[in-house]
């Protein structure tokens, strides 16, 4: 008799997505989706937040992070199918209401992120070429990002791997200039173990991980994508663990090379008010290596291009999931005929995001200026932690059923601290700012209204008819 695993596997073989990604791939995939732009375009705020030891709110952070994903690898192994996390909520719970509620988390995570990494290009993009609008700018990038999306998953993953590898080239340049300031002999060891914070450290901690933790999200995309990877129980758990251990090195090493070649109060002063990374751009100004800002920048583009990618990856692969599972519109089950991608999903998600972008614009033309870097960013943060925490109570919950000899299984002590760690983090970051709640809200709405759309006219097609 076949295994659950082995069940799940052969299902998607027979006419669902197909299986073209290898652990090769999906561990640049990882590392991608992780290092992406979050550490190109918050590191600032956080050094302002914590002062020289910020370096401390990213290794928290991504250990937290870490432990989630050993939640993620279990459960991937069990069920290696399209869905991700709606997936194992609705087989911890059996709720199609909890499902359905976490499913539109997910998404409008993906909305807000892939909204707030949109703005972060066209603010690079300005220095290179000033004439287009900002507005417009966006929406041709998430577009284009769309098109490649539809023409195929390997394509997409190939093109993440590329820029996977640029944007650690710029991450490794600002490491090199971190050594070579300290062989020189210039560098303040002190600043590593200082805090400019009014709060305790473990507080100043805290507030940084709050800030940095969307530098951290990116690993559960993966999830969305086990339906397409080659031996997914052999696989995933070594890709996933592999490429957030190695992102979390390079995140260290990159914030301490940030906090000794500049002063704590320029790269907290560097990120006011402008959301990009002018923090990192302050490093290559040091002059330690000559290095030039346009290139440097450019490489935040490719930085900013690749996580947005696999963002628009997932969004409509969430959909295809959860279709089939009969909890929103059978319509984004259906694959195009000869891409084989869900592009009735693809052309609702660049609506959204689009949506999003332009409300933005919108809103800044009526007077009420807003940051949508940073503001997004808080929104995805808030609806990820959320989501890492009923994940982790979920993978608790399945413990003893579906397991066979390939399944992983997490230490369950990691997972409770996992758990508590993704809860403080999450009550810390409404604490702070809790009008990120309101924005959660217009998107949760987008869900209601699938709802209301499916409860409507859904009819149930088996969710594999092709357009």
């Amino acid at each position: 008799m076949a295994t659950q695993a082995s069940a799940e596997v052969a299902a998607s073989d027979e006419g669902g997505l197909k299986r073209t990604i290898t652990g090769r791939l999906l561990f640049f995939y990882v590392l991608g989706d992780v290092l992406g732009s979050g550490i190109y375009v918050l590191i600032g705020a956080v050094a302002g937040e914590v002062g020289g030891a910020f370096w401390m709110a990213f290794a928290s952070g991504m250990a937290v992070a870490t432990v989630t994903g050993l939640a993620y690898a279990e459960l991937v192994t069990k069920y290696p199918r399209a869905a991700g996390a709606s997936l194992f909520i609705n087989k911890a719970f059996g709720s199609p209401a909890l499902t359905f509620f976490v499913t539109v988390c997910i998404l409008s995570a993906l909305f807000a992120a892939s909204g707030s990494l949109a703005s972060g290009f066209a603010t690079y993009f300005a220095p290179i070429w000033d004439w287009p609008p900002a507005l417009l700018v966006t929406i041709v990038f998430i577009l284009l990002l769309t098109v490649v999306n539809f023409i195929g998953i390997t394509e997409s993953v190939v093109a993440n791997m590329v820029m996977t590898f640029i944007e650690v080239a710029g991450l490794v340049l600002v490491v090199v200039i971190g050594i070579v300031f300290v062989l020189r002999g210039d560098a303040d060891f002190g600043t590593l173990v200082e805090f400019d914070s009014p709060d305790s450290p473990v507080l100043a901690v805290v507030a940084g991980v709050s800030l940095a933790f969307f530098a951290m999200t990116g690993f559960e995309n993966t999830a969305n994508v086990a339906e397409e990877t080659i031996e997914p129980a052999k696989c995933y758990p070594r890709a996933l663990i592999g490429g957030m251990l190695a992102a979390g090195v390079i995140y260290v090493l990159v914030a301490m090379s940030a906090a000794l070649v500049v002063d704590t109060e320029t790269l907290g002063k560097s990120a006011e008010g402008t959301g990009t990374n002018a923090a990192l751009l302050e490093v290559i100004k040091a002059d330690v290596i000559s290095i030039p800002v346009l290139l440097f920048a450019a490489i935040a583009l490719v930085a900013i291009t690749n996580t947005t990618l696999v963002g628009i990856v997932t969004q409509p692969r969430i959909l295809y999931g959860m279709a089939r599972e009969d909890v929103v519109p059978g319509v984004f089950a259906k694959l195009h005929s000869k891409r084989r991608s869900p592009v009735a999903g693809l052309l609702f998600c660049a609506a959204v995001v689009i949506g999003l972008l332009v409300a933005g614009s919108v809103l800044g033309q009526l007077g009420l200026s807003v940051d949508l870097v940073s503001r997004l960013a808080s929104v995805t943060v808030l609806f990820l932690l959320f989501i890492y925490t009923l994940v982790i109570i979920a993978a608790l919950r399945l413990s003893g059923r579906d397991e066979t000899e390939e399944t992983f299984r997490a230490p369950r002590a990691l997972l409770v601290l996992g758990l508590l760690g993704n809860v403080a983090i999450f009550a810390y970051s409404i604490y702070d700012d809790w009008r990120s709640l309101l924005w959660c809200a217009a998107l949760l709405a987008i869900g209601l209204a699938l709802f209301i759309v499916e409860k409507i006219f859904g009819k149930r097609d088996g969710g594999e008819a092709l357009l």
